[in-house]
């Protein structure tokens, strides 16, 4: 039975978690501040973290800032927050995902399931990553499907490597830009919607319904094993 410790200061949201994790057979830790939660975490290491931003002693990011600084627990942040820049914030600052209020419960529990479904971060690098009919090998820089090798240019590989390193976390854009092309380039996101399309094309089973290589609008991206 897998953990979850949920941080909100909102009392009908907390119980509304409770009673839908509880009746999926997680089990529910609360807190209603930040300093709870970082108490909560340090004391019975959760599987997941569910964390609000807007709490009444300490800012969310701080305390997102501490749980990552502890573990690699992976952490969803639901905030009212609905900008861009306070998305990709929190995804810098270590956040596996993000969920703007209000929420589909259905949706928050799917992307539970999915951030509880990524290996260890020691462990995430071992096994063979898979796009659609295709296997990819980093190390020696190949693509191999049905129909043989598969032709990456460079900077197609430099952008794969850096989504196959986090698999099941969202990868800013502005970080996919910084590493590939440099700090001058972060706001060139016209380079990444080009190149992510030629990457679908070449791997997906269905590029127009990608399974693996996934689009967050105005976030960033993901690689789902």
């Amino acid at each position: 039975m897998s953990e979850i410790l949920v941080v909100d200061d909102e009392p009908a949201l907390l119980r509304t978690l409770r009673i839908n994790l509880g009746a999926r057979q997680y089990a529910v830790r609360t807190a209603a501040t930040g300093g709870e939660a970082l108490d909560r975490a340090a004391r019975s290491s959760p599987d997941a973290v569910l964390l609000d931003l807007g709490l009444p002693d300490l800012d969310g990011m701080e305390v997102l800032r501490g749980l990552r600084r502890r573990s690699a627990v992976p952490i969803i942040v639901l905030s009212g927050r609905s900008g861009a820049a306070d998305k990709v914030d929190a995804l810098d600052a270590g956040a596996d995902d993000y969920l703007t209020k209000p929420f589909l419960m259905e949706e928050l529990l799917a992307r539970l399931r999915a951030v509880l479904r990524r290996p260890p971060f020691a462990a995430a690098a071992a096994p063979v990553p898979v796009i659609g009919d295709h296997t990819v090998d980093l190390a020696a820089t190949t693509v191999t499907g049905p129909g043989g090798p598969v032709r990456l240019t460079p900077t197609e590989w430099r952008i794969l490597a850096l989504l196959l390193a986090n698999p099941g976390r969202l990868v800013p854009g502005r970080q996919i830009l910084r590493e590939v092309w440099g700090p001058a380039q972060e706001r060139r996101g016209n380079y990444l919607r080009v190149y992510l399309a030629g990457l679908r094309r070449k791997l997906e089973r269905d590029p127009a319904r990608p399974r693996h290589l996934i689009t967050e609008p105005g976030i960033g991206y993901r690689y789902e094993p």
